[in-house]
């Protein structure tokens, strides 16, 4: 058996309870053996639960420290999806063990806390990625390419949130990407993306389900809801990357999504103008 180690901010929330339950379905899938066997968190989730309690309930060990769950663990998830900005302390603290890492999504607070990341796993030759699980869409697959691209997609803040659409229309349109533009109407963002030959509108509002439209090379227009099992996708990635294989794209365009979402945070307190890049 493979021993993942998970290190979070708190341990009961929706990515670290469902990450662990989803590894049977992907293990029967790829003929692995993974799981979560060691865990650390540095605080308390806000409902209350410690992560004692937390690995006690699923059968895990929680470790006392992060250098004791790196040791004891073959490979490891840095969760904290909600809280990015510990992702540099926790970074420095697992990828000097040179074990492969998933980092969860948002990567970094911003672009520069993101380059740091990138330049302490090379200094110590440790593979990792992250990405949202909405690159891992199917729907985004016959779209690549294309000359022009809209999303739309919901969630409690568009801070958290719009990093999802991101990774879409970086996955479709890929790197580039010159300037931004954040439109606001009441509590909804229209986001631009113009990359010169080619450019995305990404379309924020809490209750809107992700969804994207495309206009290909050859002027066809498609429209497609994403319904596929992206989180199950990314999983399925994450082990085989585990495994051996290398990220599934060009890790380096986890730094254009960084310098997009920072540009579009950026942009969302000017008077919708356009901010280069």
């Amino acid at each position: 058996m493979k021993k993942i180690g998970f290190v979070d901010y708190y341990l009961d929330e929706w990515h670290a309870n469902h990450y662990i339950e989803w590894l049977d379905g992907v293990n029967k899938k790829l003929g692995t053996d993974y799981a979560v066997k060691y865990a650390w968190a540095e605080i308390p989730a806000p409902n209350g639960t410690t992560t004692e309690a937390w690995c006690k309930q699923r059968g895990v060990k929680a470790c006392g420290t992060v250098e004791e769950l790196c040791e004891k663990s073959d490979c490891v998830i840095i969760l904290a999806p909600s809280d990015p900005d510990t992702h540099l302390r926790y970074a420095e603290r697992v990828l000097p063990f040179g074990k492969r890492t998933y980092i969860d999504k948002t990567f970094a607070p911003d672009y520069g806390t993101a380059r740091k990341i990138f330049a302490l796993a090379e200094e110590h030759g440790t593979p990792f990625f992250s990405t949202s699980a909405l690159r891992c869409a199917n729907e985004l697959d016959a779209l690549v390419g294309a000359k022009a691209l809209i999303t739309t997609g919901g969630g409690s803040n568009l801070e958290e949130y719009v990093i999802h659409q991101i990774e879409m229309a970086v996955r479709v349109l890929g790197a580039g990407a010159k300037r931004v533009r954040a439109e606001r109407q009441a509590g909804q963002y229209i986001c631009r993306v113009d990359y010169g030959d080619r450019a995305a509108a990404l379309v924020y509002d809490p209750s809107l389900p992700f969804a994207v439209t495309a206009q290909k090379r050859d002027g066809e227009s498609v429209t497609c809801p994403i319904e596929s099992d992206f989180f199950h996708n990314l999983l399925t990635e994450i082990v085989r990357f585990f495994e051996g294989a290398a990220p599934f794209f060009d890790v380096a365009e986890t730094l254009e999504v960084m310098k997009i979402r920072e540009g579009i945070i950026r942009a969302k307190g000017e008077a919708e103008e356009w901010l280069n890049l």
